[in-house]
């Protein structure tokens, strides 16, 4: 086995003390998700934190404010969920990060967890709906989907069992449907929906828009009797809202009158939903009144709203947060007074700068730069995914970067989701290629306008984004100084061969079929392919246990390099796609930031 060259962790990045603490203390700060509650006892609640130096789940019994960390695990917890009446905790239990294991379930107030749902085998999570009387849980292995219920605490039995990628999606408030999405047609990433009889597992109905257009289950609504179930589509070429009465069979396509795109869950009386609406990298929050379809805006700052939620009293909670500020949850009371939420302990993280627009063609970037005048080093980070895309949101990754001195781009290429369909699907048939003349275009703007350094730049992404990075230095080898591959597909064939089944669907549907189908479209796709034009320096980051871009593959294209005396480092860790604990995240930017600098420098 090749031993390959380990990356340099330094113990500090700048000589300025201020600056040193600075960077790491954003890192530090304790930082909150949306806190959820219980259906039937709002006063319970359920958040993470990062409180403790690692992602976990934490409990908040609101009536006597009390917080109490439920779970205390190496690698962190980030599934978890309360059942209706609030006495029970929920949450994923894996294996140092790589995603497979079991639901299990303890007390609100303490107490040992033990499995949740006797007859559930083990797998990756592939939904939950905790009902008063009826489960319903999802995983999915090699063999496919399985869809299992339990009946007033009875022993789960199968309804449902595919090869196809799938899972559960809703549970209707009287726990007499259960919606669960399915690819049968074959293309996981437009998904269809099933509508199950709980009583006896048979097909209520089924709905699927054809080929290229999915359909996603939000919620049934809260109120007992009232059976409208609130699904996302996109039949006009964006994800846009529609409501399936399952009574009468009926769908009523809510046309809301905002540019970009759309999603929303239901306020508590069923009369109205809480609409979240994306465009060009923000959000507006608005309230849509179904009875006489009125659109109200719900004012909050500019910025991204993470998620939100309608309590019983009509109140609304959501994260917030800008390029420049961090992170907060607040409360807007019916009234109209707002109010920081939950406060998270200890210091908080130092503001940094805003981002900019810049349109080029078609392609949206977000720009944000160091003090100074340019040509700057520039970082390209490109996001993972590739359904996703960069947000005017706060990022301590973001400004460590800048606190270097480097100009920093993100670009929503085709693949990004805000954009609409077309956008999304264009990579389809040839992902990796098509985001990178994206890529291409913004790199020659940024180059043009006197931002970015061409000698001088530094390509970076995790995950999908690490993809992008190796599958840069090997087919535009001109453009890039060093590249930066956090949990990368590094070698397309091994990757599929070993990723989770879910991901081999997802590549079967974004490139057309399998690789013994497709091997020359893989081959054009993969970074291992490109191994010979590698020039610039490139730092690996793989986590051992990553069932989505696994350890293997990534050692076939570290071995490659070393075969040709590539300058390449690695850094490897015992967990999954990514950490969840502070201090290694802090470890591992040090190592990133260092080996664009010493790269850049050479």
């Amino acid at each position: 086995m090749t031993t390959h060259p380990s990356a340099n962790v330094p113990d500090q990045l700048f000589d300025d003390p201020a600056a040193e603490a600075r960077w790491r203390e954003r890192f530090t700060a304790a930082r909150v998700t949306l806190p959820g509650w219980a259906e039937d006892a709002a006063d319970r609640s359920l958040y993470l934190s990062n409180a403790s130096g690692v992602w976990e789940i934490y409990a908040w019994d609101r009536a006597t404010d009390q917080h109490r960390r439920v779970t205390d695990r190496p690698n962190g917890t980030s599934h978890g969920t309360l059942n209706p009446d609030g006495t029970e905790i929920w949450w994923f239990d894996d294996h140092d990060g790589d995603e497979f294991g079991l639901w299990v379930r303890e007390p609100f107030h303490e107490g040992s967890a033990a499995p949740a749902v006797e007859g559930v085998d083990a797998g990756y999570p592939a939904g939950l709906e905790i009902g008063r009387d009826v489960v319903a849980v999802a995983a999915s292995t090699d063999d496919g989907t399985t869809i299992w219920l339990s009946r007033k605490g009875n022993k789960a039995e199968v309804i449902y069992r595919d090869e196809h990628d799938g899972g559960v999606a809703a549970l209707s408030k009287d726990e007499t449907l259960v919606a669960i999405a399915h690819s049968e047609h074959g293309d996981n990433r437009h998904m269809a929906l099933r509508i199950l009889n709980v009583e006896d597992g048979s097909t209520k109905a089924d709905r699927w828009d054809g080929k290229g257009k999915g359909l996603d289950a939000i919620a049934f609504s809260p109120v007992l009797g009232d059976n409208r179930l609130l699904v996302a589509h996109e039949r006009r070429g964006r994800e846009e809202l529609l409501i399936w009465d399952l009574t009468a069979d009926t769908e009523t396509e809510l046309v809301i009158d905002l540019p970009g795109e759309v999603t929303a869950d239901w306020y508590p009386d069923g009369s109205a939903l809480l609409v979240l609406h994306t465009h060009e990298a923000r959000n507006t929050m608005h309230r849509y009144d179904i009875a006489t379809k009125q659109l109200s805006t719900v004012d909050v700052a500019k910025g991204v709203i993470g998620s939100a939620g309608v309590r019983p009293d009509g109140t609304i909670e959501y994260s917030w947060s800008s390029a420049a500020r961090p992170g907060v949850i607040r409360a807007l009371d019916p009234s109209g007074t707002e109010r920081v939420l939950l406060e998270p302990p200890g210091h908080k993280a130092a503001p940094t700068s805003e981002l900019t627009d810049a349109f080029v063609g078609d392609v949206h970037a977000l720009i944000s730069k160091p003090a100074g005048d340019g040509p700057f080093p520039t970082v390209f980070l490109l996001h993972g995914g590739p359904h996703s895309a960069d947000e005017d949101r706060f990022s301590a990754y973001r400004a460590v970067w800048l606190d270097a001195g480097f100009a920093v781009v993100h670009v929503n290429y085709r693949g990004s989701t805000g954009y609409g369909s077309v956008w999304r699907d264009a990579i389809e048939g040839r992902p990796g290629l098509t985001e990178l003349e994206d890529v291409a275009a913004v790199h020659d703007w940024a180059v043009e306008s006197g931002l970015a350094d061409p000698a001088r730049c530094v390509v970076n992404g995790a995950s999908w984004g690490g993809y992008l990075s190796l599958l840069a230095i090997g087919t535009q080898p001109e453009r890039w100084a060093a590249s930066v591959a956090g949990v990368p597909v590094a070698d397309y064939f091994a990757a599929y061969e070993d990723e989770m089944e879910p991901l081999r669907a997802f590549d079967r549907a974004l490139f057309g079929g399998s690789p013994e189908e497709l091997p020359d479209v893989y081959r054009k796709c993969s970074p291992l392919t490109y191994i010979d034009h590698v020039k610039a320096p490139v730092l690996v980051l793989a986590g051992e246990n990553d069932p989505r871009c696994p350890i293997r593959q990534i050692d076939n294209y570290l071995d490659a390099l070393a075969e040709r005396g590539g300058k390449y480092e690695v850094y490897r860790y015992d967990a999954g796609h990514g950490s969840l604990v502070v201090a290694e995240t802090i470890r591992q930017v040090a190592a990133e930031v260092d080996f664009a600098r010493r790269a850049l420098e050479g």
